[in-house]
């Protein structure tokens, strides 16, 4: 792997006995044409699992993402995840020579990830028609706001928008308010799980089926909408349009959040019929508990509130301490709300290494999230955070046979 550009902590993919293990894509070239969040996500999973992926950006600062958030020094602490074992290339997509730079690249690539709106990478001669040209194996992952094909293809369609259209925001929030919205990027962080998913289908036919090279087509809307349940046929056969219901699962009774005497919340999931029972006898409630009608879900539903204020009147009178401990003696799934200075203090995110420790820069501790999913013998691993920008220019330009003379031309001339 190239220099990472930052000081930054190596840590070499083992196996529990401490044999070197290859990572599970090594080998697997991804060229990143993306910006901001649902295609840098996409690619992010794939560099943290050993493929090289090399992260166009503009000359002109870079990916936006650079700059979003919380900024240590002149760089947003999101990059250093988002890009973590990335290579950072500066390329001008918008003219002849810096289209060619990625045409080189995509000679023989395994995937290029994308995610500008449809028609852009046409305009500059490289989109599916024109790179599947040069390599028939390649896999293209297009992400967009509604898709590569429909009527409302050409339209700027952001994560936000995709969850409005997905259905997921009309069910977010209380019933007597408008709808809210998670405090992330849901919608684009979907999305680029559906592109992992495709891309690595596509891989698994081309080097097993015998088959070609194919495009990935994520629209977020869809991503989104493949979240969304049972949504449709409820309301085709039934009617039913599924509301906003606060901190409930609507129709799987009693799954909610609850107060606690000093004033924090606790998120209860005792739908299941066994686990209802044990609940109502942990909180005194043994009247609900031997109650026939309420043996099952179906039977619960239509007494949700009584329930539900039962409950309530229970975590009420307790600290959320003595919640917890009650609920785990009855094997009650429970647990608290997690905010973040929670979950650096947590026993259990740090034994299942959920919290990596790197350094900045300028030599500051960090702490990074862990890599998902935990594979048993070959699992992901952090080689380098978020690197400066273009701090693999020389690396990758002279792989494709670019002199240092012509690199400093190519510079000059605000190509690179």
């Amino acid at each position: 792997m190239g220099s990472c550009g930052i000081s930054c902590n190596f840590r070499r993919i083992s196996d529990y006995m401490g044999e070197p293990k290859l990572p599970p894509l090594k080998g697997v070239k991804v060229v990143e044409l993306g910006t901001l969040i649902a295609g840098p996500s996409c690619s992010r999973i794939f560099a943290e699992f050993g493929a090289e992926v090399i992260k166009i950006e503009s000359p002109q600062g870079g990916d936006q993402l650079r700059q979003w958030r919380k900024m240590h020094g002149d760089t947003s602490l999101w990059w250093y995840v988002q890009s973590r074992n990335k290579k950072s290339v500066t390329v001008n997509l918008r003219v002849p020579e810096g289209q060619e730079i990625v045409r080189k690249l995509a000679t023989d690539a395994d995937i290029v990830i994308e995610n500008f709106r449809p028609g852009a990478l046409e305009k500059w001669n490289l989109g599916w028609e024109q790179l599947s040209a040069i390599n028939p194996r390649l896999i293209m992952v297009r992400l967009s706001g509604y898709g590569q094909s429909g009527p409302y293809r050409d339209r700027p369609g952001f994560g936000v928008v995709a969850e409005a259209m997905g259905g997921m925001r009309y069910v977010t929030g209380y019933p007597d308010r408008p709808p809210v919205r998670l405090g992330i990027s849901i919608g684009d962080s979907i999305a680029a799980l559906h592109g992992v998913i495709g891309a690595m289908m596509a891989l698994h036919h081309r080097d097993v089926n015998g088959g070609r090279g194919q495009f990935v087509d994520v629209a977020l809307y869809e991503a989104v909408f493949n979240m969304m349940e049972s949504l449709v046929p409820e309301f085709d056969v039934l009617g039913f349009i599924r509301e906003r219901a606060g901190n409930a699962l609507p129709g799987i009774v009693p799954s909610n959040t609850y107060p606690t005497r000093d004033g924090k919340f606790v998120i209860i999931g005792a739908n299941n019929d066994s686990i209802f029972k044990r609940l109502m006898t942990a909180i005194g409630r043994a009247d609900l508990a031997n109650d026939p009608q309420l043996a099952t879900n179906a039977g619960r539903v239509p007494r949700t509130g009584e329930i539900d204020r039962a409950t309530a009147d229970w975590t009420q009178q307790h600290d959320l301490e003595q919640v917890l401990a009650a609920l785990e003696q009855a094997e009650v799934p429970s647990g608290k709300v997690y905010d973040a200075a929670d979950i650096l203090k947590d026993a259990h995110y740090a034994a299942r290494g959920m919290l990596e420790q790197h350094q900045l820069p300028d030599g500051k501790p960090v702490k990074l999230p862990g890599i998902v999913p935990r594979l048993s013998e070959t699992p992901g691993a952090t080689e380098w955070l978020g690197p400066t920008l273009g701090a693999h220019n020389a690396e990758v330009l002279g792989a494709l046979g670019y002199s240092e003379i012509e690199q400093r031309e190519l510079k000059q001339r605000g190509v690179i």
